[in-house]
Parts: C-alpha cells; structure tokens; sequence
C-alpha cells in the first residue's frame, strides 16, 4: 500500500505533529505549520490527529494512489481532483487505486494538508516522523518530497478493510469551525518575556499598527515589516530559548515571529508571544498579506488553548 508522487509541487513534506522534547539539544518542533488544518484532516479519515500526513506549500502535487484509500485535504483552498471527478475540500473523499488525486489552483491560504487513512508510515526518528528540513532529518529521507517517491500507507487504525472505507466518504468538517484565512488576520499575542526591553511608544505601536508580511517567510520564522520597534537599551541579550510564536525583535526594529522550524535559542529581546490557536492565520498569510496583533491575557490564552479545534465531523 503506496502513494506515489507524480509531481510533487512546490514543497510538499511528511510532517506530524512534531518532535517535542529535544529542545535541550538544538532540535525544534518542526510539524504542520498550520497544527488545526492537519488535526482536521486526519481525524475526517479516522486517523490519530497526530497521524503523519502531507504539508502542502503553494503549489500543489499531483499523486498516484497504489491502493483504494480515503483522504481528506484541509487547509489553504485549493482545487482538487480525484481522477476526473472535482472533490470538496474539508471532507473525507474515497478515491480508487489507480485514480490519481491533483492540486489544480490555488485559491486562499498558503499551505494544505492531506491526509491517508491508516497514515504516512514513514519511519520515525526520535519518536516523530516530521521532517526538519535545514536538520535533513525525519520525514521521508529528511527532504522535501521528489517525483518518483513511494510512500508506504499505514494499516487502517480502526481496522476497516478497503471497501469499509467507502462507508466513511463524505464526513465534512462542519463550516462554522472551518478556519477563514483572511489577508489581514489580528494575532493575539501575550506581553513579554522581555517586553520591557522596549519603549512605550514601541508596545503601542506593535499592538496598534499594521505589519506586512515580507518574502523572507518560511518554516523557522515569518519577518515582518512595519514601523520599526524601538528597544529601551541594548538590542541584544545573553541567549535564552525560544517557542513557536516567539515575537523577536532585532536590532532593525521589524518584527520576527518564530515559526515550527525555529533555532531553540536566541539572542534578540522578545516583545511577545503569538498564541498557538491564531498560529495557523500567520502560516497561512503570503507575502504581502497584512497583520495586526493584539494584547491577551495568559489566562484567557491558556483557556483557548484547552479548547482547541474540538469540534466533530458532521
């Protein structure tokens, strides 16, 4: 049970939700840039939320399934094809062995998720099969997918034979919790840790005015640019570690927000921290998309944050 690449788009990887515990040693998260999309597709399928799927930047792939699969693709819109038949996004979709499944255009958003029933079975490298790119490690051989590649399809977690998975098709994930990627997303951010490392003036502006979202965005971190952030003293510190969503400012003034490939540590002051739920707006913005950020309580946050995307398919 394979899925072969025919062409595998701009930049498509084998992420799950990440390698934790391995900061101490230099290792970031890594995983799906957008963590509510990738939850979305693999539970359609029936899948662990944490399941290995396909990240999806811009471009898409066209794929070659070996077997009858059930897959669900959720994320940045995109048009979608399982042989000659247009297929909805945000739903679960039998497609037949031999039937290939493409990303025509896009139509919003930055990056999409597919998941397989049963998963990516890539092999695991220190307890994840996310892929870390700049690392060369986890994933499918530590790189971005390549025309030709055979990626093996896990055993179904429920047990369910081929034809069972028909049964399954046309599980939506209800509208109202489908997220809308807007281009002008408001980031809610949590003060600090070295908010005070910074004018007043500098906090007002950062939570008042626009900043946009320049090319230099990728998996580590997403510059931004806007009137500059000025620091109090030193724009330097002694090095101290870092989270997704980590807000660092350089000596430039322009914002940085840390993204799932970041460096554990750094050296610049961090005025804020996005929260993980608002996350997924950022990783889906393009260059030249607009940001706001806006001030929230670390206990309204960490309430947002146990919430998460519960909602069940429909």
């Amino acid at each position: 049970m394979t899925l072969q690449i025919v062409d595998p788009g701009f930049l498509t990887t084998v992420q799950d939700m990440g390698r934790h515990g391995w900061a101490r040693y230099g290792i970031p998260p890594s995983g799906p840039m957008d963590a509510a999309a990738a939850s979305a597709a693999n539970i359609l399928v029936g899948n662990p939320a944490d399941a290995a799927l396909l990240e999806i930047t811009l471009l898409g792939p066209a794929l070659w399934p070996q077997c009858d699969v059930l897959i669900a693709v959720c994320g940045a819109t995109f048009e979608l094809w399982a042989g000659e038949l247009r297929v909805p996004a945000w739903h679960a979709v039998f497609v037949r062995a031999g039937h290939s499944v493409r990303f025509a255009q896009r139509q919003a958003g930055a990056r999409a998720y597919l998941a397989v029933a049963g998963g990516i079975a890539a092999p695991p490298f220190l307890g994840s099969r996310a892929t870390y790119l700049p690392g060369g490690f986890g994933g499918w051989h530590g790189r971005a997918l390549q025309r030709g590649d055979r990626l093996p399809i896990g055993p179904d977690p429920a047990g369910r034979p081929a034809h069972a998975l028909l049964t399954d098709a046309g599980m939506a994930w209800p509208r109202s919790q489908r997220p809308a990627y807007t281009a002008m997303p408001t980031l809610r951010v949590v003060l600090g840790p070295q908010h005070d490392a910074f004018e007043p003036e500098a906090i007002h502006r950062f939570l008042g005015e626009p900043y946009t979202v320049t090319p230099r965005a990728d998996r580590m971190g997403i510059r931004l640019q806007g009137r500059p952030l000025a620091h109090r003293g030193p724009a330097e510190i002694v090095s101290d570690g870092l989270v997704t969503g980590s807000v660092q400012v350089p000596p430039d003034g322009q914002p940085i927000v840390m993204m799932v490939d970041h460096q554990t540590t750094g050296g610049y002051p961090k005025i804020a921290t996005v929260i993980r739920p608002d996350l997924p707006l950022l990783a889906q913005s393009l260059p030249g998309d607009v940001v706001r950020f806006a001030p929230i309580g670390l206990r309204e946050a960490q309430a947002l944050l146990r919430q998460g995307m519960a909602a069940p398919p429909s």
